[in-house]
């Protein structure tokens, strides 16, 4: 079934309970030389630190005590992959430390999307409200000497404990963005809005006053004010929307903002779900809503999907109008697979590049088993929903950076992980390797580089496998997708390629990436 209004979703999942908060305070750079922009950014999520985890106990146990009875269910110096078990403090600190000597000089800004905290998932020890208050304090003092320091900007997100939300801009100063090879003077005209665990009341239609409704009412004069302004933004978070874990009018209210704006937001970076895929979801009306009620078990999930993509490739022509992209990332926590973060680069062309919105709307067409909205309106259990009453003119716009590449176009990530963490131990610790990235190998050696710097190269030659080093390959393992950039259309043609039964090879990978791997999904 072809879908419409729809949102394509990168690891998707999960919304919880959440309160109205006072505004977060943000990790601010101190004032310092503006830093020249490399056009890449660090995305890392859900590290829950867990003070009270001890190598070689019990899996059961939380990895809390005990000693494990078979040598694969003992807790690892380093951690424990594929387990229920939270972050033991020397992961934690070798994540940070990694990222600190390798890519802290490679980035302009970090997306944080939480948790910092462990579960609460070992009865003998609950996790109380100090404890998950000084691990956030703890994290914080971390990022701070990691990249605030170096004047690099941090935006985060709590996550589901406590909840908040924050609006940071980052009005970075460009020393010298290249165009052409000719330094140019400009201002990045780049905002985040961070936005955490809709629900409460589920954006009732008639309480104004739902926190759900509230925090909705937020991002939307956030984003007025933004496309006002002529910028682009990226919309974070620690709980990613999708249509099981929002209430269903907080899930609508999101993603018609989210289409509403498509030719202001660039995109949305989450975490708290661990794995990676792409997921279909709609806004209208279907004959047969079962589709998108249901709750998917990780061992259905990859059929499931599947079948969305195969609906997408049969359908054709497709009105990107209709799509939003939702970026949620793989966690640092081994809980369920193995510790990663990504490293996106985004497009730093010059001014004269820059989009400016424009006043053109877009024109959805219908597709697909659809039921007539104004029929389905007079319905009595639709009459108090938003859906029906959601009828503000859409920005879209084919030239815009969420549309086609230009500045502030996102270009693709890598995403790097510790496939050895089961063999580290005291004595040896584990290393982060690249395990795929988006991108077309031929992109990662753009025309006018020469090897010898980083600059213009969308991850440093140096952060990658001897083999991508060479400009002359064209395929690789490390790069299944081959996407061009990480616009609406990209994605949405990755997606119909995943729904062509003949890409076995294709879709194999795509598993692969989903479960890092791992035997039992």
């Amino acid at each position: 079934m072809m879908l419409k209004l729809g949102i394509l979703i990168i690891v998707a999942a999960g919304l919880y309970d959440v309160l109205a908060s006072p505004m977060q305070a943000v990790l601010q750079a101190p004032a310092k030389e503006p830093r020249r922009l490399h056009g890449r950014f660090l995305h890392i999520t859900d590290i829950h630190p867990d003070p009270h985890y001890l190598a070689h106990t019990s899996e059961k146990t939380a990895c809390h005590r005990e000693k494990g009875k078979k040598s694969k269910n003992r807790a690892g110096y380093y951690g424990t992959p594929f387990s229920e078990c939270d972050s033991p403090l020397a992961l934690t600190n070798h994540t940070l430390d990694y990222l600190d000597k390798t890519w802290a000089s490679e980035i302009d800004f970090v997306v944080w999307t939480g948790d910092n905290a462990r579960h609460d998932n070992d009865p003998k020890i609950p996790r109380t409200p100090d404890e998950i208050f000084s691990l956030n304090r703890v994290m914080a003092a971390k990022m701070r000497e990691i990249f605030t320091s170096k004047g690099i900007p941090v935006v985060p997100s709590l996550g589901t404990r406590p909840p908040s939300y924050l609006i940071q801009l980052m009005d970075m100063s460009l020393q010298e963005t290249m165009t052409s090879g000719v330094p140019t003077k400009t201002r990045m005209f780049l905002g985040m809005a961070n936005i955490d665990n809709i629900a409460v009341d589920g954006c009732n239609f008639h309480d104004q006053d739902d926190p759900g409704n509230l925090q909705i009412d937020w991002l939307e004069v956030q984003l007025k004010m933004y496309r006002e302004r002529d910028m682009q933004v990226w919309i974070t978070g620690h709980v990613p929307p999708s249509p099981g874990n929002y209430f269903p009018d907080c899930y609508v209210r999101y993603v018609e903002l989210s289409l509403r704006f498509q030719d202001t937001v660039l995109g949305h970076l989450f975490g708290h779900m661990n794995f990676s895929f792409l997921e279909s979801v709609d806004l209208d009306f279907y004959k047969k809503q079962d589709r998108q009620l249901r709750q998917q078990t990780k061992s259905s999930l990859y059929d499931t999907l599947m079948q969305d993509f195969a609906a997408l490739f049969k359908s054709g022509n497709v009105d990107y109008s209709n799509y939003a992209v939702v970026n949620t990332a793989s966690s640092v926590v081994p809980n369920p697979f193995l510790p990663s973060f990504r490293i996106f680069a985004y497009n730093i062309t010059g001014e004269e590049s820059r989009y400016k919105a424009s006043k053109r709307r877009s024109h959805g067409h219908e597709h697909g088993d659809r039921a007539d909205k104004t029929a389905q309106c007079r319905l009595r259990k639709n009459q108090d929903t938003w859906k029906c009453f959601l009828n503000e003119t859409w920005h879209s716009d084919p030239e815009s950076p969420s549309r086609s590449n230009k500045q502030w176009t996102p270009l693709g990530y890598a995403q790097y992980y510790l496939p050895d963490l089961g063999e580290a131990d005291e004595t040896r610790e584990p290393t982060y390797e690249l395990e795929y990235l988006t991108f077309c190998p031929r992109q990662l050696h753009p025309a006018g580089t020469d090897g010898r710097s980083t600059v213009g190269y969308p991850i440093p030659l140096k952060r990658l496998p001897k083999s991508l080093r060479n400009p002359n390959v064209t395929e690789s393992k490390y790069a299944p997708y081959s996407m061009r950039d990480l616009t609406i259309p990209s994605w949405v043609e990755l997606a119909q390629r995943l729904g062509d039964e003949a890409e076995e090879e294709l879709r194999g990978r795509f598993r692969r990436n989903m479960y890092m791997g791992a035997e039992d999904e």
